[in-house]
Formats: structure tokens, C-alpha cells, sequence
């Protein structure tokens, strides 16, 4: 037989020591470099250290609305199914906007994508609301632009949308002007489903 480690404990406790001593967490404050490490563990990158931005109470925020019973609106099917329903501290509601039914229609009369399309869906829902985003630039930049025109305004935005076409433009804006959300968002083409739901799990249960 291959030599390997087998016991699925040990995995997850040598793969957080591993993280740990060597990702530089110093710039972070205790509770977001729990979330941090927990992006590092879904990614296997500790360089993603050097593209994080966050506000200083997105932690905090996220969890108290969570614990509030606040909806988790994820721009996804992928972001919604990777997070786990054991973490919620309050039965949350987790809603994939891209799957609302009513979403196609609505993207082919706007010219838009369905994730943006169930931004405006849910904007009813938006105040008090935690956004996990992984995928689509298209629902952060809608985001922003209700907020702009007075819409509620959520706890705060998790993850960050990946690619190669406004990804970089909308978390650029959204920490330009963050509009009173607080978030945490991998900079740059970085981002995804995973990560986006890694960060709700970290903050959802606050441990690792």
C-alpha cells in the first residue's frame, strides 16, 4: 500500500498547522485571520494573504446578522450548495439568486445576467442581508448600483466574483466606495464559489 496519511483528523490538523506557520496573518485582525485561513484551506494558496481586502468589523457584522436569522443571498448554485447548513447559527435562509425562477425573464428583458437579475429579485430583502458572491461581477456591480439609488443596505458582501471580465473593476468599486457595507474580498481575478462560501462558513460559526 501507498504511504499516506489516512486519519481524516489529523489531515485537517496538520493542513491548519501547515497554514498557520507559513502564511503571514500578521496584517489582519484575529477574527478575519480565522477567515483568512479558512480561504487558504479551500484554495492551497497562502499567497492569498496579499489579496484580501476587508473592513475591520465585516466579521463581527456578518456573524451578529447570521445569528439575527439575516438570509444568505449567494449569486450562485455552486456558492449556495457549498455552504453548510450545520454552521448557521439560526436556520438562515440561503438563497441561490441565479436559480430564482424568475430571474431569466427578468435578465433577458434587462440585457443582464440572472445573477444580477436576482440582485433586483431579492432587493426587498437586501437590508440586514449576507451576500456570499463567487462568480458573476455583473451582481456586485447591481448591488452597488441599487444601493446608489437607495436600496437597504446588507451586512456585508463575502468572497468575491471570479474572472477575467469586470471581476477586478467590481471589487475595485465596492472598496472604493463601499456604500456602508462591510466585506471581505479576494482582490483582483481571484475569487470563486468556494471561497465565497468558505468565508461564510468561517464567519458563520466562528471557529474553525
Amino acid at each position: 500500500m501507498l504511504e499516506y496519511t489516512r486519519d481524516a483528523a489529523e489531515i485537517y490538523r496538520q493542513s491548519f498547522a501547515t497554514i498557520r506557520a507559513e502564511a503571514d496573518l500578521s496584517a489582519f485582525p484575529a477574527d478575519v485571520a480565522r477567515v483568512v485561513v479558512r480561504l487558504i484551506h479551500t484554495c492551497g494558496q497562502v499567497d492569498v494573504t496579499e489579496h484580501i481586502a476587508f473592513t475591520d468589523d465585516v466579521a463581527t457584522r456578518a456573524h451578529a446578522a447570521l445569528a439575527d436569522g439575516a438570509p444568505i443571498l449567494c449569486d450562485s448554485s455552486m456558492v449556495a450548495a457549498g455552504i453548510t447548513a450545520a454552521r448557521l447559527p439560526a436556520d438562515n435562509q440561503v438563497v441561490s439568486l441565479v436559480a430564482d425562477p424568475r430571474a431569466p425573464a427578468v435578465a433577458a428583458e434587462r440585457g443582464t445576467t440572472r445573477s444580477a437579475a436576482g440582485v433586483d429579485l431579492w432587493a426587498e430583502r437586501l437590508g440586514g442581508a449576507v451576500l456570499a458572491i463567487g462568480n458573476a461581477p455583473t451582481a456586485l456591480f447591481r448591488l452597488l448600483e441599487l444601493l446608489d439609488d437607495g436600496a437597504p443596505v446588507p451586512a456585508a458582501v463575502l468572497g468575491g466574483p471570479v474572472g477575467f471580465v469586470g471581476s477586478v473593476q467590481s471589487k475595485d468599486e465596492l472598496i472604493a466606495r463601499p456604500r456602508g457595507l462591510s466585506y471581505l474580498v479576494v482582490t483582483g481575478r481571484r475569487g470563486g464559489s468556494a471561497m465565497a462560501a468558505a468565508a461564510v462558513n468561517a464567519i458563520a460559526t466562528e471557529r474553525e
